[in-house]
């Protein structure tokens, strides 16, 4: 497999050989329909909330600036959406039939979004201040609570069998992903975690609401258990390949792509899939590493670490393997999704569909 190389030298894994080249116009197209299909019935959900809830879930779709004027801000890339309404098409139904489901993701996802970036003390998402830095903590945690109660309330409308099935996909995901939080956090006070645990962590964080994406379309349009579980099997294991490469723009991120600060995971303590695996490693770059990170949990100093003593500890985390071994692990996670698909009878449209999306996370650059 080939690599790509990002405008701070960070390298991010591509397809693999043989495998046809991501066509970014189609995949463009499919996150546009997503986006266009589903941003009506989610602006009309949030306008549900009351003021100022509305105004605040509306500041962080990127809907309005903090003044409250209208804006076309970043709101996202829209896959999960995405991945929704051609889910409904691999069930033989139209991809509307989808929307609603795409909607509660999406609900899911910004809830989980809101209250990251707050327990996280992240400041910027989307090239702009989180919520909890412009509207404050409690508007943060409030609105995270809504859109998740508004999420269940969008889908159980539907007053349908169906309905009730996505239901209980998108709660359990919705608890997977509260459980990979809650993981996330303990890590980051722990010297060692293994790589199975963090695998474990970031397919709850990140896996579970990727697999529901890629089912609850089929689910409404009445497909059967197997096919809905062979689908979330390949968005399981393509949300493993989207946080491998959000781990490796974590460290290694053009901020001027991400929206985020330079070495931001390095910045949060993060017991990321680089890191991890470094320290799995054997050699001296691992228990200097090691060593370093150690005496970072205990500093009283550590947010005026300088640039410098984060390269070193990026530069460690690469001498010992972990940069490497995670552009692999982001490509056989990407593999298995691909071989989850073989067992879903659908249209092959839809199917080179769900290959080329796959292929645009991978090889994703922000």
């Amino acid at each position: 497999m080939s690599v790509i190389t990002g405008t701070r030298g960070e390298t991010v894994p591509t397809v693999p050989p043989g495998h046809p080249a991501v066509d970014t116009a189609d995949v463009s197209a499919l996150l546009e329909r997503g986006r266009t299909l589903s941003t009506p019935v989610l602006r009309a959900a949030v306008d549900r909330l009351a003021p100022p809830m509305d105004t605040v879930a509306a500041y962080h779709f990127g809907w309005i600036d903090a003044q409250g004027n209208p804006t076309e801000g970043d709101s996202g890339k829209a896959v999960r959406p995405a991945l929704a309404l051609l889910s409904a098409e691999a069930a033989g139904v139209a991809p509307e039939v989808g929307i609603p489901g795409a909607v509660a993701v999406e609900l899911v996802h910004n809830f989980s979004l809101l209250h990251d970036d707050l327990m996280d003390g992240d400041e910027q998402r989307r090239h702009r201040d989180t919520v909890w830095k412009v509207h404050g903590p409690a508007q943060a945690i409030l609105v995270g609570d809504a859109l998740f109660a508004l999420a269940n309330e969008i889908l159980l409308e539907l007053g349908t069998v169906e309905a009730g099935r996505a239901t209980r996909r998108l709660t359990t995901a919705s608890r997977k992903l509260i459980d990979g939080q809650a993981q996330d956090i303990s890590y980051e006070h722990r010297e060692r975690v293994t790589v199975e645990e963090c695998l474990e962590m970031e397919g709850n964080k990140t896996g579970a609401l990727l697999a529901c994406a890629v089912s609850i379309g089929a689910v409404l349009g009445g497909a059967d258990d197997r096919t809905a579980d062979k689908l979330e099997e390949y968005g399981y294991h393509l949300g493993l390949a989207f946080q491998a490469v959000d781990d490796l723009l974590g460290i290694w991120g053009d901020p001027e792509a991400t929206g985020k600060q330079t070495w931001s995971d390095l910045r949060q303590r993060k017991k990321s899939l680089p890191v991890v695996a470094a320290l799995a490693a054997e050699g001296p770059a691992s228990e200097r590493l090691g060593e370093l990170l150690a005496a970072d949990a205990k500093s009283n100093d550590f947010d005026s670490f300088s640039e410098e003593e984060f390269a070193t500890r990026a530069a460690l985390i690469e001498e010992a393997g972990g940069r490497d071994w995670t552009s692999q692990e982001a490509r056989r996670q990407h593999a298995i999704a691909i071989e989850a698909l073989d067992e879903v009878d659908m249209p092959a449209r839809v199917r080179a569909q769900l290959v080329a999306l796959a292929d645009f996370v991978v090889v994703r650059k922000r």
